[in-house]
């Protein structure tokens, strides 16, 4: 792969030099994972020497490959291959592993580290997000054929081949043959806890074949198999590969070679003299590299730099070539959104009351014609999520020009692909399911508000008034949960213009996923006069009381606005002065400035919430002596209008407790 071969030598003592890094950066924190790195120092050594194209000057190089530690555990492997390479990690960082502000946290964060592809920890995340990230330059190859030459390389682990989500994922990848796709199998057969053969004893090559794969096994610690196979998946185009390497975790460590106690925990002082002495390396200094191994290193890095400036004069003559590409090419590598994309979006929203799952399709349609970037798909609901591009085709094995991803019935591995996708940098996805299945895909959203990624979810059905399906289908909880992650925003609009707005702040948002919340129930149009500016400051005054201060501020979002606005005129009707809030997003909400939200909730007002799911949030809205109308129970198998009777959401129960608090 135009890389030089080191001698064997030289070879071993790069190897060692990955070991020790490693072994020295656990030792200072007394915590870590040694074992991982010292087992998948062969086979990583020599794919980062030779195969990976990368520059470590330029980590966004568009054209690089991507490399992604499913096996996050074993991040000081990572870290000192980044510091050998020559990204913006000084020693210095590897002696403080772990530490506050430190830039080599205990798992890799793609945010804070130079070079760190994937923020990885949570087992099978790392391998289903590097699904995403191959799906995703073969999508960008579709659009700019020619342009780009990429593979996507994950050190994968035991532990990444047990979870549910590396299924999920592997049966797309296979399904979709991405043969831009390698998974290295760090096959040690040790786990955390003890020996593999006492919780997991199938074939995982002969699974990864009937996926699609193409699977080769190799022992892990030999140069020239390691090369071959390399070699075979540098090659390959139709499917994607899975290479089984047989290593052993703590390679080389006299005493903990092979068992569980290398896995998570230091060496030890005694066990790490023992192993530099039966590797030969120096006792002194800790953290050493000989000048030889750096040399290697720095001729790899200026290798690659030619490889990428000659890639940029690659890309110069395309764009001249193809012009009519290089306006889409620019737009895509920005993410670009038009600025007054929130106006453009208003005025597609339906003039007519329905679901708001059915107006933010609506709106959708129009997003994706303003934004290239946008690209997206569903659990195989597409016709409850009213979210399939009607312009474009589907995203099928082969074809991968279109925008609608077929993700199957897939939620876990959905979140963890569109996260890839997002890391990607041309994209901005989004995911639809109903709400209940939110659970399925936590984890990724979790990844992708700690990661600062544009992601996109779409949930529907989204309260006990889906009706008849149930309280297995039928959300209580799930919003709120969702609200509890950090950097997370959640938008449940009431109406067309909401569900615009909220599409909109969702496509401007850079630094994190944003959370759509939509009903299979129809809402009515809020009364005119809203200004998108104000939706988009998280809440807003619906309606006014007249006469006075208000008596009591009801606050709702989404299909309940509509009963706070029924209330509300009842309460008029009864001589009570009542003001209505709409409150789409809390997030965006608490984001602004103490006048503004005293000015929409009133001060020193009785204030109730009224919304189809658990009241824990609101109470923060509330203050002394409010009111959470919601549900803190499950639901039940009924008609919308009976579960709207027997719960409580009726204008009449709603006022009489109202009444009740008011006195």
């Amino acid at each position: 792969m135009n890389a030089t071969v080191p001698s064997p030598e030289l070879a071993q003592r790069a190897v060692n030099a990955l070991k020790f890094l490693a072994i020295d950066g656990v030792e200072a924190a007394k915590s870590g994972h040694p074992g991982l790195p010292m087992g998948a120092a062969d086979f990583s050594f020599v794919l980062w020497s030779r195969y990976l194209r990368h520059d470590p000057k330029d980590p966004s190089w568009p054209d690089r490959d991507r490399f992604v530690l499913s096996a996050g555990h074993g991040s000081m492997l990572l870290y000192s291959l980044l510091h050998l390479a020559g990204y913006d990690l000084p020693v210095e960082e590897l002696k403080r592993f772990r530490q506050w502000a430190s830039r080599t946290p205990g798992h890799p964060e793609s945010h804070l580290t130079p070079g760190v592809e994937c923020t990885t920890g949570p087992l099978g995340q790392g391998l289903a997000t590097a699904v995403g990230m191959a799906l995703a330059a073969k999508m960008a190859d579709a659009r700019f054929p020619g342009l780009f030459k990429h593979r996507v390389w994950a050190l994968v682990s035991d532990g990444d081949m047990m979870e549910g989500i590396a299924h999920e994922a592997a049966s797309a990848a296979g399904h979709l043959q991405l043969g831009n796709l390698t998974f290295l199998y760090d096959d040690n057969k040790i786990t955390l806890d003890g020996n593999l053969d006492e919780s997991m004893s199938e074939d995982v090559g002969a699974r990864f074949e009937a996926y699609g794969f193409r699977v080769l096994r190799i022992d892990g610690h030999d140069h020239r198999a390691i090369a071959d196979a390399l070699d075979a998946a540098a090659a390959e185009t139709a499917r994607p590969m899975l290479i089984c390497c047989r290593t052993h975790i703590g390679h080389g460590a006299p005493n903990k070679h092979d068992t569980h106690k290398v896995h998570g925990e230091p060496l030890g002082p005694e066990e790490a003299l023992a192993t530099r002495r039966a590797l030969g390396w120096p006792e002194a200094p800790l953290f050493h590299v000989p000048e030889d191994v750096r040399a290697l290193w720095d001729a790899r890095a200026e290798a690659l730099a030619r490889e990428h400036a000659a890639w940029r004069e690659h890309e110069a003559r395309w764009l001249a070539e193809h012009p009519d590409k290089a306006a889409l090419y620019r737009a895509m590598r920005e993410r670009a959104v038009p600025e007054d994309l929130t106006g453009l979006l208003a005025g597609a929203r339906p003039p007519t009351n329905d679901a708001t799952r059915s107006l933010a399709g609506a709106v959708l349609q129009r997003a994706a014609q303003l934004v290239p970037a946008l690209v997206g798909g569903d659990a195989d609901l597409g016709g409850s999520t009213k979210t399939p591009l009607k312009d474009s085709p589907k995203v099928l094995p082969g074809r991968f020009e279109g925008r609608n991803v077929r993700f199957g019935i897939r939620e876990h591995a959905m979140g963890a692909m569109a996260n890839g996708m997002a890391l990607y940098g041309m994209f901005i996805p989004f995911t639809a399911t109903f709400l209940t299945f939110s659970d399925y895909m936590r984890g990724a959203v979790r990844l992708a508000a700690l990661s600062e990624l544009q992601v996109v979810h779409v949930f529907t059905h989204d309260s006990i008034f889906l009706g008849e399906d149930g309280p297995t289908h039928q959300s209580v909880e799930h919003v709120a949960a969702l609200r509890l992650i950090p950097n997370v925003e959640v938008w449940r609009p009431a109406d067309g213009l909401e569900c615009a707005v909220a599409w909109g702040e969702a496509l401007r948002r850079r630094h994190g996923p944003t959370e759509l919340i939509f009903s299979r129930q129809k809402v009515a149009e809020l009364p005119a006069g809203p200004a998108a500016e104000d939706v988009a400051r998280g809440a807003y005054v619906v309606l006014r009381e007249e006469g006075g201060p208000p008596d009591v501020v009801l606050l709702g979002s989404g299909s309940e606005v509509g009963l706070c606005l029924g209330a509300a005129r009842a309460l008029h009707a009864a001589g009570r002065r009542a003001r209505v809030v709409s409150m789409p997003c809390m997030e965006r909400f608490a984001a602004q400035d103490a006048a503004y939200r005293e000015a929409v909730l009133g001060r020193g007002t009785r204030r109730v919430s009224i919304e189809a799911g658990r009241t824990d949030p609101w109470h923060r809205w509330l203050g002394d002596g409010g009111l959470a109308i919601g549900m803190d129970t499950f639901g039940a198998s009924a008609p919308a209008s009976v579960l709207a009777e027997k719960f409580g959401f009726t204008v009449p129960q709603v006022v009489a407790r109202v009444q009740a608090l008011l006195g």
